[in-house]
């Protein structure tokens, strides 16, 4: 491939040879990345740390010049003109833009619902494969749906590598290093992006430094990762192919270290390079030293010829001398087999280690937590955050493994890392989850951020989850901890709000009810509890749920008790017809009037009494034989007793068992010496989802598919979600105001360390 001496970032003054680019693709300075500028915002470490220390994966943000790469605004907006107004557009000088082809109307089509955040993975792929055969020779086009496509999907390697296959045939050298460079950012734990990197730098670079580099900043990240064979073999080849012996020996015995694939290979093959090998051959100037020979290297004076071997310093026997060496290597190998041995049940049953939008079955995803809960006993926290890192690739779409990472990286004292990992999933993989979010917002509370809870609870309830009533409450009781009781009221009464201008608002009743119940528990404002409750009288979706909340509220309110108010709310619920069959049933209408009949009876007099149970009688129990709760039919409750009167010999009336008699409702018994405002048969902590442990599943959005993390948006954009339910009932209990609130911290630091990398360890 033909050298690009157009990059500048990283020159190698080294012993590049004349022609060849002198890039230098291993650059592990922090404040210069491959681009050859400092990048913007990083979030992570560098690629190679050599100060050594825990290692996160390269998050950095695409640098804003090259968004030129991907065509104009103005140029899509002309061609999107173009298709939908039939050949009628005008670009900006005010001439006519000629009438697109069908292919261009159709991909015009597609990117008008790429632009409406509205394509699924399979749509991409059919956008990809259009633009791949109607735009086969235009660079831009094939950027821009690959550019849009990978910042939804960047963990997708393989079109990363497609990517670069582009660049290289329409483009260059410089633009293929900068799409690897942007993937082992996006996914800087894949053992098949670097080795796809390895290779291309194989077939474009002459200097072995280089490439040897290169090696060696991917095998820091994934050397041990159990499939990184892949890597380890084409770092073999390459040697073999310079027949660099030493090298070779030096990359063998560092394989043997580690408890991967294939182990028994590449002890085999060490010990066949050193029985046809010399053993000058094989070892380094280091090693030589030890054992007492001149190596291959060490032979080489500087003017570049041969010394015969000093004999005086061969005092051992080459046979010795090489049972030694294979004996040491051999003890790796027996303590890397023992470690495999405890992992490979784990590892066998990893059957898809890759990124794919498909769900994992359970039996994938138990075996991660327990592989999980196996490494964490490590006490090397790298092994720890490697094993992480490939859990979050395969189980990206999973915020519970994103949030044990996080609890798993501040349990181990490493906050740096634990928010680097928070990031990465609020704002790339699990963004459109609420459960990231609610976790995030409870996190950073804890850790100071009060400023960044905040701004997690209302990019929930604003944006992407308008109205979650689960976040409008935990926001409220967090500014209620902090001791600010004005913005505790103020994120209700801001909600509330937003809720009434809606024509018919399912969530205003129950919003209303958890305000009325925070400023009775939290406030202590009885006045303006009680305000609250009367809106509910205006509410025509009144449901089951909420007038249960309603009853119970007014019932310890210490105050006198609004029977007409509590009355008018039942009537209307009772009697409420719907001519669309989405009303309350029969059974739910019967059992609120029963426990409205409990109140009275408790706090009512005779006079209203009489009025709701006239109510009662008359709506329900003409109607007893109908309702579904119904167990036995009248005339089977006569056969019945009658057969229980033939065993006992005993004869009893059957009074009131008559199907056409009126039968007066049976109240269940109420003890009133338990001082309880219920009876035994009906439990309102069990039946109040409205009130104290309310039932958040019905606003639980769909997790959707992430987006590529380069630089985290200082705000949220507006994100679109459908409901699907999450078992996940939130308690909403308020907490008693703290004596101080905690002061917010300093900023996080975003750049943790990294890994000490392999190259320059000596074995002996």
């Amino acid at each position: 491939m033909e050298q690009d001496q157009s990059v500048a970032a990283g020159v190698d003054s080294g012993s590049a040879e004349p022609g060849a680019m002198a890039f230098d693709l291993t650059t592990a300075n922090p404040d210069a990345n491959a681009y050859g500028h400092n990048p913007p915002a990083v979030t992570a470490g560098s690629a190679v740390d050599h100060d050594g220390g825990a290692q996160a994966p390269d998050v950095s943000a695409y640098p804003a010049e090259h968004a030129a790469l991907n065509g104009t605004a103005g140029e899509m907006a002309n061609y999107q003109g173009a298709a939908e107004n039939g050949g009628a557009a005008i670009n900006e000088m005010g001439e006519p833009v000629p009438e697109p082809s069908y292919e261009e109307a159709e991909e015009a089509r597609l990117w008008s619902v790429v632009t409406a955040n509205s394509l699924d993975f399979n749509s991409w792929i059919a956008l990809i494969e259009e633009t791949e055969k109607n735009a086969e020779s235009n660079i831009l086009k094939i950027r821009k749906v690959y550019d849009a496509f990978l910042a939804e999907f960047p963990l997708c390697f393989g079109y990363w590598k497609k990517y670069a296959d582009h660049e290289g045939r329409l483009d260059g050298v410089s633009k293929v290093i900068e799409v690897y460079e942007r993937a082992i950012l996006a996914v800087t734990y894949s053992v098949e992006i670097w080795y796809n990197y390895c290779q291309f730098a194989i077939s474009t670079y002459e200097d072995p430094d280089i490439i040897r580099r290169l090696f060696e900043r991917g095998l820091a990240y994934v050397g041990t990762d159990y499939r990184s064979n892949v890597l380890w073999d084409e770092y073999i080849k390459y040697e073999e192919s310079l027949q660099a012996w030493s090298h070779l020996a030096v990359i063998y015995t560092r394989i043997l270290e580690h408890p991967i694939q294939q182990l028994d290979r590449y002890f085999n093959c060490l010990k066949e390079l050193a029985s046809t090998r010399a053993l000058s051959d094989i070892l380094t100037v280091e090693e030589a030293s030890v054992y007492g020979v001149a190596s291959e290297n060490s032979n080489q004076a500087l003017d570049g010829e041969a010394h015969p071997d000093d004999p005086d310093k061969s005092s051992k026997p080459e046979a010795e001398n090489l049972a030694k060496y294979i004996s040491m290597r051999e003890e790796m190998y027996k303590k890397a087999k023992e470690y495999e041995s405890k992992i490979i049940g784990f590892e066998l049953a990893i059957r898809r280690p890759y990124f794919h939008v498909k769900p994992l079955d359970n039996p994938e995803l138990e075996n991660w937590h327990n592989y999980l809960d196996f490494i964490e006993k490590e006490e090397d926290i790298n092994k720890v955050i490697k094993l992480y890192e490939r859990c979050v690739i395969a189980c990206a779409n999973y915020s519970e493994f994103w949030i044990r990472y996080v609890q798993c990286m501040e349990d181990k004292g490493s906050l740096e890392l634990a928010n680097n990992a928070l990031a990465r999933a609020t704002h790339v993989f699990v963004k459109k989850q609420p459960e990231i979010h609610l976790f995030s917002a409870r996190f950073k509370e804890l850790n100071g951020d009060v400023s960044g809870a905040r701004a997690e609870y209302q990019h929930l309830y604003s944006v992407l989850c308008p109205g979650f009533l689960e976040a409008i409450v935990k926001h409220s009781n967090m500014e209620h901890r902090l001791g600010d009781k004005e913005s505790a009221c103020s994120v209700y009464e801001k909600a509330i709000a937003a809720e009434r201008e809606k024509e018919q608002s399912q969530l205003l009743p129950t919003l209303l009810i958890q305000y009325s119940r925070f400023l009775f528990l939290a406030i202590r404002d009885l006045e303006k509890a009680r305000e609250t409750l009367t809106e509910l009288h205006e509410q025509l979706n009144i449901t089951k749920p909420v007038l249960e909340a309603v009853i119970h509220l007014e019932s310890i309110l210490p105050c006198e008790k609004r029977i007409d108010l509590l009355d008018s709310l039942v009537e209307k619920f009772v009697t409420h017809e719907s001519s669309h069959g989405e009303g309350s049933s029969l059974v739910d209408k019967e059992e609120i009037s029963s426990i409205f009949l409990e109140f009275l009876d408790l706090f009512g007099d005779a006079k209203s009494i009489k009025k709701s149970l006239t109510r009662h009688t008359t709506l329900f129990s003409c109607k007893r034989s109908i309702l579904p709760s119904k167990k036995r039919k009248a005339d089977d409750a006569i056969v019945s007793d009658r057969d229980k009167l033939a065993k006992t010999g005993g004869t009893r009336p059957v009074t009131g068992t008559d199907p056409n008699a009126s039968n007066p409702p049976v109240w269940p018994a109420t003890s009133e010496a338990s001082g309880q405002p219920w009876g035994a048969a009906y439990a309102p902590q069990a039946t109040y989802p409205a009130y104290g442990t309310y039932d958040y599943s019905h606003q639980m959005p769909q997790p959707a598919a992430q987006a590529a993390y380069g630089a985290y948006p200082p705000t949220y954009p507006a994100q679109g979600y459908t409901q699907q339910s999450y078992a996940q009932p939130a308690a909403m209990a308020a907490a008693p105001v703290p004596a101080a609130a905690p002061a917010p911290t300093a900023a996080y630091p975003q750049q943790p360390a990294a890994a000490q990398p392999y190259y320059g360890t000596t074995y002996y």
